[in-house]
C-alpha cells in the first residue's frame, strides 16, 4: 500500500477544545478556556500533488495536519487517508500512518542522542527511507550528524526536519512550517531539492508555509484556512486567476470595478490600484485598453492576504 500515493479528505471536520486546568510555575493552578481550532472543515488534497496550505497564524492549519498524521481524533467529522480508492481513517491505524511523515517546526527527534540516532530511528519506521539520500542532505544543509539535536542552531534544527522529511519518501509527506530558522539560501536550497526528488519519487507533499511568495511556484494546488474553516481548495491555477488589478484613474478603474467582488483598493494620488474577485470581460479588456487602465495578474501572496483580511481590517480599508 505505501507504494502509492496518498491522498487525503476531509469531510465536515470539527476540532475543538474543551476548557482544562493547568499547573503555572508559580505552583498555582489556572483555568484555561477552551476553543474551536476547526470547524465544518471540508477538502480534499489530491494523491501525487503538491498541496500549499495556507493560513493565518492560528488558523487551524497545524490542527489540521495533526488530523491526517493519525496524532489525534476529530470531534466531528470524518478523515480518510491513503491510495485513492483506498482511503481509511489514519486514527490507530498503522498500514496508514506508516506511509505518512509530518515534519513539525517543533521537532520531533532524539534531543539528547546525535543526530544519527535520530535517522536511524526514523529508517525503522518509514519503509521507503532512504539512509543514503538523508546523509546527502545533511551534507548539503551543513548539519554535523555527530552533534545532538539539542546542539543544533534552530536553522540547523529546521534543516534537519527537511531531512527526515525528504529521506522519510512517505507517500504522504508533511512539512508544517519547517523553513522557520532557516536563512534564504537555506529555504531555497530546500525548495529545489523538495522538487527534484518529488520528480523521482512521485508522493503527495503537503507544504504548510507563511512564505507564500516564495513558496507559490511549488504548488499545484491550494488550500486556504481562515479562521477555522475552509475558504477554499482547488487547483494553484485557479486560484492564480481569482484575482485582476485595475491601475489607473479614479473614475475609470471604478467604472470597470463596478460589478466585481473588490478585495482590495490602495488610492496613490490621482491613481487608484484595485484587486477584483474574478478576470476581466473581453469588453472589459477593450474598455480598459481605451481608458488607460492597466490590467495585470495578482500575486497569490496578495490574493492571500486579501481574501484572509479580518473583519477590523475590511471596516478600516473602507
Amino acid at each position: 500500500m505505501s507504494h502509492y500515493p496518498f491522498g487525503a479528505r476531509l469531510d465536515d471536520v470539527a476540532v475543538r477544545y474543551r476548557a482544562s486546568w493547568r499547573m503555572t510555575q508559580q505552583g498555582t493552578v489556572t483555568r484555561e478556556t477552551g476553543g474551536i481550532a476547526l470547524e465544518g472543515a471540508t477538502c480534499v488534497f489530491p494523491a501525487g500533488a503538491i498541496t500549499g496550505l495556507l493560513g493565518r497564524n492560528g488558523a487551524g492549519k497545524t490542527s489540521m495536519l495533526g488530523l491526517l498524521a493519525g496524532f489525534r481524533r476529530p470531534t466531528a467529522g470524518t478523515v480518510h487517508v491513503g491510495p485513492e480508492g483506498y482511503e481509511q481513517d489514519p486514527w490507530e491505524n498503522p498500514a496508514i500512518v506508516s506511509g505518512v511523515q509530518l515534519v513539525r517546526e517543533s521537532g520531533d527527534v532524539m534531543n539528547e542522542e546525535k543526530v544519527g540516532a535520530t535517522l536511524k530511528q526514523y529508517a525503522a519506521q518509514r519503509p521507503e527511507w532512504d539512509a543514503d539520500y538523508a546523509a546527502r542532505l545533511l551534507d548539503l544543509f551543513e548539519v554535523d550528524p555527530r552533534k545532538s539535536p539539542a546542539a543544533l542552531s534552530r536553522g540547523k534544527r529546521s534543516a534537519l526536519g527537511a531531512t527526515i522529511g525528504l529521506a522519510s519518501r512517505a507517500p504522504l509527506t508533511i512539512f508544517d512550517e519547517v523553513y522557520l530558522g532557516m536563512d534564504a539560501p537555506t529555504r531555497y536550497a530546500f525548495y529545489d531539492e523538495l522538487l527534484k526528488d518529488y520528480a523521482e519519487h512521485p508522493r503527495t507533499i503537503i507544504l504548510s508555509s507563511h512564505l507564500v511568495e516564495e513558496s507559490e511556484r511549488l504548488f499545484e494546488h491550494v488550500v486556504v484556512v481562515d479562521r477555522g474553516r475552509v475558504l477554499l481548495a482547488e487547483p494553484a491555477d485557479d486560484m492564480r486567476a481569482r484575482g485582476t488589478s485595475l491601475t489607473g484613474s479614479a473614475a475609470a478603474v471604478d467604472r470597470l470595478a463596478a460589478g466585481h467582488r473588490v478585495l482590495h483598493r490602495q488610492e496613490l494620488g490621482p491613481t487608484v490600484m484595485v484587486t477584483i474577485e474574478g478576470s476581466l470581460t473581453e469588453r472589459e479588456e477593450a474598455e480598459a485598453a481605451d481608458s488607460g487602465v492597466q490590467a495585470g495578474a495578482v500575486p497569490l501572496q496578495d490574493l492571500f492576504v486579501h481574501l484572509t483580511r479580518t473583519t477590523t481590517q475590511k471596516e478600516t480599508e473602507r
